[in-house]
């Protein structure tokens, strides 16, 4: 499988990176800002390309998309380019890093704790995940609750769009491991805005670390 990873050198994608390489023989293009640079501890892996570029450059995203199976998105921002880069490529897959409350689903206590930390939703944000929804394309939109790493804590747990947000944290490690099942199981959650949590974390009113 062939594997885009735009924002390459964020923290979950890095992590997911490494996981990848140790994990599977899948080829990866590690795409980024300054990529040679940020991204050198990955230069002489034959199964990896590393590619300098910005979220705004389509024909570039286009130029490497005809080639890839899948693509994984770091951030939500941005992210018109890369839609429509995959529809001119005919690439499908793609997961993206997204966050809670892009449809005001977040209640009860730690919804009021949510919404002082970061304000309502914006139109932008409501009108992204509009996008990605119409886009016509195998997405997953991973409504990602607030994030802390803890090497080895890979649990999580998921609710779908329509359901009540619920969960105050959940690990990055865990969100790479929810990547790592997505590609493992390919037909899983296509076209789905799905929330991820962890499990125990149900009732609690802001993450553990606040």
């Amino acid at each position: 499988m062939n594997i885009l990873i735009l924002g390459a050198a964020g923290q979950i994608a890095r992590q997911l990176t490494d996981r990848l390489l140790n994990e599977t023989d899948h080829r990866l293009v590690l795409f980024a800002r300054d990529a040679e640079n940020r991204l050198f501890n990955y230069k002489n892996i034959n199964r990896v390309q590393i590619v300098t570029g910005d979220f705004s450059d389509e024909n570039l995203l286009e130029k490497i998309m005809k080639t890839q199976d899948v693509v994984y998105v770091n951030s939500d921002h941005l992210i018109n380019p890369i839609l429509s880069a995959m529809k001119k490529s005919g690439l499908k897959r793609i997961i993206i890093a997204g966050a809670l409350g892009v449809y005001n689903e977040v209640g009860g206590e730690f919804g009021k704790w949510n919404r002082s930390m970061l304000g309502d939703t914006s139109d932008s944000r409501k009108k992204m995940i509009q996008e990605v929804e119409n886009s016509g394309l195998d997405y997953t939109y991973m409504r990602m609750t607030w994030l802390y790493n803890e090497k080895g804590k890979v649990d999580y747990a998921i609710t779908q769009k329509g359901d009540p947000f619920v969960g105050a944290q959940v690990s990055r490690q865990a969100i790479v491991q929810y990547i790592m099942d997505l590609l493992k199981h390919p037909q899983r959650d296509l076209k789905s805005s799905v929330g991820i949590y962890e499990p125990g974390t149900e009732n609690m009113s802001k993450p553990s670390f606040y």
